[in-house]
């Protein structure tokens, strides 16, 4: 079963649930994991069982970091919002490095969502 992540400031939350929403068929498919917030409102929204580590500005960037580094997750989306100061902007840089080091596909806006979603579908298809 593949294993994605899924975060978003908080701004791009709700951006972020109707995404699943749409892709809802495909990531059913899969395990999910979540920074708290982002995972209770897909759960409650879209009903979808996700796995909650902390929010983000409390560890829950390095958390799906370590999970990461440990080779337990595929996939990344993180929906950010690059107009608004994050005060957990260290955390943020450390997760993206992570992705980049550990050569996992990351998508940070919608269009690059959709494309990685895209792909997740294919290997779930046994592509």
């Amino acid at each position: 079963m593949l294993k994605v992540a899924l975060i978003a400031h908080d701004k791009k939350k709700l951006d972020l649930a109707m995404f699943v929403k749409e892709w809802k068929e495909v990531f059913e498919k899969c395990e999910l994991f979540a920074t708290r917030t982002t995972g209770k409102i897909i759960e409650e929204k879209i009903g979808l069982k996700v796995n909650k580590l902390k929010s983000g500005p409390y560890g829950g960037d390095l958390q799906i970091g370590a999970l990461i580094v440990n080779g337990e997750i595929d996939f990344v989306v993180f929906l950010r919002d690059p107009l608004t100061a994050q005060p957990h902007e260290p955390d943020v840089s450390a997760l993206l490095r992570v992705c980049d080091v550990h050569n996992i596909p990351l998508a940070t806006n919608l269009s690059t969502a959709e494309g990685l979603v895209l792909e997740i579908k294919r290997k779930l298809e046994g592509g």
